[in-house]
């Protein structure tokens, strides 16, 4: 008798990191997927840019969270290694330069922290140092198994015994700069410390305390560049996907997403082209406030859609992609400008959505760690600037913007956009030349690739341009952030930067894995790398009955030892007031009875 079996289908609309990483586990679990990309490339944001020899990282150019890589690897039976992608540490971290000359080296090597901690906090401040790094251990270990390997599916998840224990050692409601602020007791430091809150598009003096864990990743576990471009990683993702039987179309947007007539089920999606495809479920890709307001129907959801424009987003940047006849050997692989009135500048990007008069900036040079990004002797340089986002962006029932869904304050989309990146690049070439004393750059820049905030918005559909998608203050992450599954059509699943856990390119590959074992839960399938081993030996030995001696755990001391500890102080203690007041000390005379003074002997 002939089989009835027929195999589930998926289409995943959008081909960026947690696309392409969903699309490969939904194949892996059994899944015919199709994956739809309205550009002619895969990766999104984690896209490359060529000109004649020239690379550069569209987007994300530090490899971080190593760990949650190789996890995603290792869940679809290969590994980075395996798909050809070489990993190169990236030593120093970065280089910060200040205004007043001076600059600090950032490094994994505790060695050069303590030459660069001490030279302006001494001794106490590198022990300052050292405390600081095991509270972000401390969020770093409690966010990588509370939080990044967890769903958030209601309020209720937040009750979880297991991660309400751990609550406030994550100092959720502390800001980055305060907690900094307790361990290192110099402005330049607490600069030093925090600036790392841009990751999330966020000012170190809003962003809560628990993202200490950015810039521990970057000390404890290293900055890592892969070879060819951060888009090695999604090249090989693809690669993946292809080999389990991915159908994946570029250059094909994706206008609708279809339902059943009632609105509660979905049947798939329509394309701008009108052709319409078939599926048992979707996940979405596509920055999620963009999809609410133009992917489904406006009477579903309208309001919450409507809503999540009023959220507060991350911030947006202008950046500059330079072509360079010759190298810059001042500058290293990766290098930040710091502004000399920090929280100013930080003020003006997050709580005025403006462009700074004196703007904090990253420098990636990746043509100094790889070859491969530049013709020999010559330099690929990308400067990020980051700045407010957009005022409000166009959706399907408003074209030009809806006036009243925004979070506030704004760029304007018509404003000069042309003189505004101008005055932004000279302000940038100036502050390079002046703190790093290199040759004037402008005359070695043959080339120029440019992305503000609309065109990020346009290329991307990155709703306000916020290239880090929705902010990640208390109250817009864990069970406050828009959820990984749609609240009223089955069948409809998110994944990015927007929903759980959050922004990251790491972060959104634990996503990938979230969304998808949420939806083989909800149709009761196998998670197909529920019970592999762990693709890192990061958990200690397991302890059992008969392992080697070399490797059992053994704690010297215990509650009997401290108490004995406890017991011999107060017998010493005691011992020396027996000994101090038995006469045989002539210093000794509380009363006045014995000793030099008291006429006696």
């Amino acid at each position: 008798m002939a089989s009835t079996y027929k195999k589930r289908t998926a289409i995943v609309v959008g081909a960026g990191v947690g696309g392409v990483a969903s699309a490969a586990r939904l194949a892996k679990a059994g899944y015919s997927v199709t994956l739809l990309e309205k550009n002619s490339f895969t990766g999104g944001r984690c896209s490359l840019i060529h000109h004649e020899g020239y690379r550069f990282d569209q987007g994300p150019s530090l490899l971080l969270l190593p760990k949650l890589f190789k996890e995603t690897f290792h869940d679809l039976d290969t590994s980075l290694e395996a798909e050809g992608v070489q990993l190169l540490k990236c030593e120093p971290n970065y280089n910060l330069w200040f205004g007043d000359g001076e600059s600090f080296e950032l490094s994994s090597d505790t060695s050069v922290m303590k030459r660069e901690i001490e030279k302006w906090e001494g001794k106490a401040g590198f022990e300052r140092y050292l405390l600081w790094l095991g509270e972000a251990h401390r969020h770093y270990e409690i966010s990588v198994r509370e939080v990044l390997h967890k769903n958030f599916t209601s309020i209720f998840n937040l009750l979880r015994p297991s991660f309400l224990m751990q609550l406030f050692a994550l100092h959720p409601f502390e800001s980055i700069y305060s907690r900094a602020a307790k361990y290192f007791w110099t402005e330049r430091l607490r600069r030093v410390f925090t600036f790392g809150s841009m990751y999330m598009g966020m000012s170190p003096f809003d962003a809560p305390g628990t993202y200490s864990l950015l810039q521990y990743t970057e000390l404890a576990e290293g900055i890592w560049y892969p070879v060819g471009g951060f888009h090695a990683v999604i090249a090989a993702l693809v690669r993946i996907c292809e080999r389990l039987g991915v159908q994946i179309r570029l250059n094909t947007p994706v206008s609708s997403v279809l339902t059943t007539s009632d609105g509660r089920k979905v049947t798939g999606v329509q394309l701008s082209s009108g052709e319409q495809l078939n599926a048992d479920l979707v996940i979405i890709n596509a920055d999620l406030v963009y999809a609410y307001n133009n992917l489904f129907p406006t009477s579903t959801s309208h309001s919450y859609a409507k809503s999540l424009q009023k959220r507060a987003g991350s911030c947006s940047s202008i950046s500059f992609y330079w072509a360079l006849s010759k190298q810059i050997p001042e500058l290293n692989t990766h290098n930040i400008f710091l502004a000399d009135e920090y929280r100013e500048s930080f003020d003006s990007i997050f709580d005025r959505q403006s462009i700074p008069r004196e703007p904090s900036f990253y420098v990636n040079v990746p043509s100094r760690i790889d070859p491969t990004a530049a013709p020999e002797g010559k330099d690929s340089i990308v400067v990020l600037v980051p700045v407010g986002h957009l005022l409000n962006s166009a959706t399907s029932s408003y074209p030009d913007g809806d006036a009243t869904a925004t979070s506030g304050s704004g760029l304007k989309p018509e404003q000069d956009w042309a003189s505004l990146v101008t005055s932004t690049r000279q302000k940038i070439l100036t502050t390079i030349e002046s703190r790093t004393n290199c040759s004037p750059i402008s005359p070695l820049i043959i080339h120029e690739e440019l992305n503000t905030p609309t065109s990020w918005e346009s290329t991307f559909n990155l709703d306000k341009g916020s290239i880090l998608g929705l902010s990640h203050s208390f109250f817009n992450v864990l069970a406050f952030r828009p959820k990984t599954k749609h609240p009223e059509i089955e069948g409809v699943y998110f994944v990015g930067a927007s929903t759980h856990p959050g922004t990251g390119v790491p972060i959104v590959l634990a996503g990938a894995k979230i969304s998808v074992e949420q939806v083989l839960e909800d149709r009761g399938e196998t998670v197909p790398w529920e019970d592999k081993e762990s693709a890192v030996r990061d958990h200690g030995v397991v302890q059992w009955k008969g392992m080697r001696e070399l490797d059992r755990i053994v704690r010297r001391g215990g509650l009997l030892s401290d108490v004995g500890i406890v017991l011999l102080a107060v017998v010493v203690l005691a011992a020396t007031l027996g000994y101090l007041n038995s006469g045989l000390v002539v210093g000794w005379d509380p009363e006045g009875k014995r000793g030099w003074g008291s006429g006696r002997v």
